[in-house]
């Protein structure tokens, strides 16, 4: 069933190129239905899961293919990976409802959009070193050209600097994939066999946190990067519908990487490093919300509102690393906050990133003093923004109430200094009310003169993303019945 989920996309997509012939609308409506079908495949994995025994995989398929290094074609999904799953499917096919009306070679953009699908998916259930990688690179080559061949202004320069600043962030990743192959007895790069194996326990404080350094932090899709993400956030202005994957999708990979990988294999590293990882996510936090309040584009501010709520995924993960007799509970409620918070941020930012393409759409500008009084032209648009924007700063209701107050419940409990971390909610509250005062209130003027209101394609996509949002805030318990074994296990291993 995973190996169709992963690889039906691909399929697709092969088939678009391979045809042609294949007429515009065609090609549009079959990007929907292949992401249709593929989202209902994953709803039925979802439905027959059943929580595996600690350390292991669901679903789990597995073949040879590089026995001379003990790799092999390795995958299962578990409590982490199944939500990552399930929201990529979702994103993609929002994706491809939003992109009916593409008119810019929609043939080759849904093959493209159906390869990166696949590779997305592929990465999330791989459960072998080398396959992670292959689908995390493979990942990269598909944004690059999303990039440059579908942004805007200087697209080609904003696709070659995302691609190099992500793919060096790669090669550290495979070098640190290569030391756990070399440290492990037998050689492996088997996830599941690496988790049991520990092979870094017992080696000299030095080599372990370096050892663990490029492991936890896969490649440049990490936010708290600094250098790729200033790679990655003009790649947000530039990429227009690509926003809402590389935002929704994509910088997922780096921070599944942590749960996945850095603090199951190397438990006495991640405790070793675990106030720095702390003090990284309060200062993404922080940062990210001032960064995004001094924006007055309004593509550019949401893209640094996923550093701001990146940040509390580092915070979360970071608590996790603080072993104490007492905090097992609470640092469990940490990671699960920080896995519900990746599958929170997907949606609403992918949300916010599909309606501020809607502003280049219809007026060729994201600068917000462009705008004034659009709530009066565009009151669907207008309401839809205001929702997406609540749900991002957290409110009440919403899947990122959810999340965050699980990451600071674990967090403050464990280390009663990350509430100054709290600060990044109240700035994000700001930036997102004058965003809201500054486009949509007060009297119509500028591009909201005959500005159109969405088009049903355009609500079909985004309505559903905050849909979403709002069930996983008012219901959480399915939600949180998948992730919360997955991390009282990775909780217990990183206290061995």
């Amino acid at each position: 069933m995973l190996t169709l989920i992963v690889f039906l996309p691909l399929a697709a997509a092969l088939a678009l190129v391979a045809l042609p012939r294949l007429g515009d609308p065609q090609a549009r409506w079959a990007w929907v239905a292949v992401a249709a079908v593929d989202l209902a495949l994953v709803v039925v994995v979802w439905a027959r899961y059943a929580t595996p025994p600690a350390g292991g995989l669901a679903f789990e398929e597995r073949a040879a293919w590089m026995p001379g290094v003990n790799s092999s074609y390795h995958i299962g999904v578990d409590g982490f990976s199944l939500p990552l799953v399930a929201m990529t499917a979702v994103i993609f096919l929002a994706c491809a409802v939003h992109a009916l009306r593409e008119r810019h070679r929609p043939r080759i953009q849904a093959a493209l959009f159906l390869f990166l699908q696949s590779v997305s998916l592929g990465l999330f259930v791989a459960a072998d070193l080398i396959l992670f990688f292959v689908f995390f690179d493979l990942s990269i080559v598909g944004m690059y050209f999303v990039i440059a061949g579908w942004g805007h202004g200087n697209r080609g320069h904003s696709a070659m600097k995302f691609f190099l600043y992500t793919f060096l962030g790669s090669l550290a990743l495979l070098v640190g994939f290569i030391g756990l192959y070399v440290a492990a007895e037998p050689h492996t790069f088997d996830i599941p066999e690496l988790v049991a194996a520990a092979p870094l326990a017992g080696r000299p404080p030095r080599w372990r946190a370096g050892a663990g350094r490029d492991p936890g932090r896969p490649g440049g899709e990490d936010p708290h990067r600094p250098v790729p993400h200033l790679a990655a956030a003009r790649a947000h202005r530039r990429a227009a519908v690509g926003s809402a994957v590389l935002a929704g999708v994509l910088l997922k990979m780096g921070t599944y990487g942590f749960v996945r990988i850095a603090l199951p294999m190397l438990p006495q590293a991640w405790r070793a490093w675990a106030w720095v990882v702390i003090v990284v996510g309060v200062v993404s936090v922080i940062y990210g919300a001032l960064v995004a309040l001094a924006q007055t584009n309004v593509k550019r501010m949401i893209a640094y509102t996923s550093v701001n709520h990146m940040g509390y995924i580092a915070l979360a993960v970071g608590a996790a690393g603080l072993v104490a007799a007492d905090t097992t509970q609470a640092r469990t409620v940490a990671v699960t906050g920080a896995v519900t918070q990746m599958v929170s941020h997907g949606l609403i930012t992918a949300a916010l990133f599909l309606l501020a393409g809607v502003l280049q759409d219809r007026a060729g500008t994201y600068d917000m003093g462009a705008y004034g009084g659009l709530a009066t032209p565009a009151p669907v648009f207008a309401t839809l923004f205001a929702v997406g924007a609540f749900a991002s700063l957290g409110l009440p209701a919403f899947s990122g109430f959810i999340a965050e107050f699980q990451i600071f419940t674990g967090s403050v409990a464990v280390a009663p200094v990350t509430a100054i971390a709290l600060v990044g909610i109240l700035v994000t509250a700001a930036l997102f009310l004058r965003a809201l005062q500054e486009v949509f209130t007060g009297e119509t003027r500028g591009h909201s003169l005959g500005f159109t209101d969405l088009r049903s394609s355009e609500v079909w996509s985004v309505g559903p993303l905050l849909l979403l949002s709002l069930v996983i805030g008012i219901l959480p318990r399915p939600l949180l019945d998948v992730i919360e074994p997955a991390s009282v296990a990775v909780v217990d291993l990183v206290g061995r």
